[in-house]
């Protein structure tokens, strides 16, 4: 056991002794100022506290907390780190370049078990832990299959009202957990991040009135449901205040001894509630890179660790494989280049590759058959990182690593 637990901090030591370059953008960011923490106001859209505030959220909000195993899963260090480029624009580059070109303020690439690279910027260190934003959808999505499993919920095609009545009447409480699961309930939620969208509203609504009160201000369903994808932070909500009901728990304590401790998760994690007492569910999710790295090798084991099946596989394949899901939610339909499964967004081509993804550019990329994982915390300009060249090179290394180790 005492060999486990000295291997975990060796990473870090070594990712930390190799010197910073300049980091992009520092001074925006608030560098001179000690990279501050802003406030509840100013948190999620001021830049200038942007790196403080995405890593030390939990500082700022009420949160529960998922708590470490006591024999942390160990992350050895490759013993011979593979020289790693990727093309992007024209250029040949490497690791280092990516960093010194975009607001990274983490970067781990794991492959079968050991760690090929792991990086911080910003005066980030191993210890901090980083805002998931929308990544926490798929964690929800993953205490989903384990009530189902569980026998908590009966089947994905029931109606949520069946379990939480105080949806009834209303368009979501009608919606199938499978297509609610999906993003497909057809209901109309305007989601840009702008402050002044249906986001916003919601997010408002359920601090001064709670979940339940917030989701049905939202009635008006403009689609047949299960018949498109449209991405709406409010139906993430609706799985938490599901799995609240159905587990009598909070999805910390819920996910604490069956998720966190099962992965061997090294740090406490926590995640940020709303007044009700509900995780916020669709986000504000904080954790280490390590052990976001962690979570990602547990998937890219279809959900097993040293032989314990931690996540139903059967779910997990469901929700990671656009070929399981309707035409709809496929790859290049669903979006112009992901697909949607079950809270998880798909990539195209044959083989099943998924990622949990967050604005500003969070986000675990996962290749099963290669046991590959890339995690990527970050503070980029826009929280829609497609709208500037972060997301592009993003996927260009993300490719270029898949294609080390075997072919996109």
């Amino acid at each position: 056991m005492q060999l486990r637990r000295i291997l975990i901090p060796c990473v870090g030591l070594l990712a930390l002794a190799i010197p910073a370059a300049a980091a992009p953008d520092e001074q925006q960011l608030g560098k001179s100022a000690g990279y501050p923490i802003g406030s509840r106001a100013s948190w999620f859209y001021d830049e200038s506290v942007r790196v403080g505030s995405f890593s030390n959220l939990d500082r700022l909000l009420p949160h529960n907390t998922l708590h470490r195993a006591s024999s942390p899963l160990p992350l050895p260090a490759a013993a011979d780190p593979p020289d790693i480029k990727y093309l992007f624009e024209g250029q040949l580059l490497t690791l280092d370049d990516f960093l010194a070109r975009q607001r990274v303020t983490g970067l781990l690439l794991i492959k079968d078990g050991e760690v090929l690279f792991e990086r911080y910027q910003y005066d980030r260190t191993p210890a901090h832990r980083f805002v998931s934003h929308s990544m926490a959808k798929s964690i929800v999505s993953l205490a989903v299959g384990m009530a189902l499993a569980e026998g908590r919920i009966a089947s994905l095609d029931d109606a949520v009202a069946r379990y939480v009545p105080e949806l009834a009447g209303i368009p979501y409480g009608e919606t199938s957990i499978r297509n609610v699961l999906r993003m497909s309930s057809g209901v109309a939620f305007r989601e840009v991040y702008d402050g002044d969208d249906d986001l916003r509203k919601f997010a408002m609504a359920r601090t001064t009135h709670g979940s339940i009160a917030a989701l049905r201000m939202f009635a008006t369903r403009e689609a047949e449901q299960g018949t498109r994808f449209h991405y709406a932070s409010s139906e993430t909500v609706i799985l938490a205040v599901l799995l609240r009901a159905v587990t009598g728990t909070t999805l910390s304590e819920y996910l604490t001894a069956r998720l966190w401790q099962q992965m061997g998760a090294e740090a406490d994690a926590t995640w940020v509630k709303s007044p009700d007492g509900i995780e916020t569910g669709s986000g504000n999710f904080n954790a280490t890179l390590r052990d976001y790295g962690r979570l990602g090798m547990l998937l890219a084991n279809d959900g097993a660790i040293e032989g314990r099946q931690i996540v139903p596989k059967d779910y997990l394949l469901e929700a990671t494989d656009w070929h399981r899901q309707p035409q709809a939610f496929a790859p290049r339909r669903a979006t112009p280049f992901f697909g949607y499964g079950y809270q998880f967004w798909t990539f195209p081509g044959e083989k099943r590759r998924f990622a949990l993804l967050g604005v500003y550019g969070q986000s675990i990329f996962v290749d099963p058959e290669l046991k590959l994982v890339m995690v990527v915390t970050a503070a980029a300009r826009n929280a829609r990182v497609g709208k500037e060249p972060f997301a592009a090179e993003r996927g260009a290394v993300w490719r270029d690593v898949v294609n080390k180790y075997g072919s996109w």
